[in-house]
């Protein structure tokens, strides 16, 4: 990857991490297959639309647990995430 690519991908990585209502807000992530599963402090803080506009195909919610659905890049996300917080 080069460096412009690790730069974007942290950008996505920052956004999508302020999208789920910031580091504070983070109980946990980690990558399942395609998603993103987060268990949040607050899931009302979830911006879906920020979520779909960075290119995720659905947001799924129950109780304090959130799932995105980011496709196959879902483990490198869930990593740069996990460096930001």
């Amino acid at each position: 990857m080069s460096r412009e690519d690790s730069e974007m991908a942290d950008d996505k990585a920052a956004a999508i991490l302020a999208a789920l209502g910031g580091a504070d807000n983070i109980v946990e992530i980690e990558p399942c297959i395609t998603r993103l599963r987060c268990e949040l402090e607050d899931g009302s803080l979830v911006d879906e639309k920020a979520l779909k506009a960075l290119g995720a195909h659905g947001v799924m919610r129950q109780g304090s647990v959130v799932q995105v659905v980011v496709g196959p890049e879902a483990d490198t996300i869930a990593s740069d995430i996990e460096d930001l917080l």
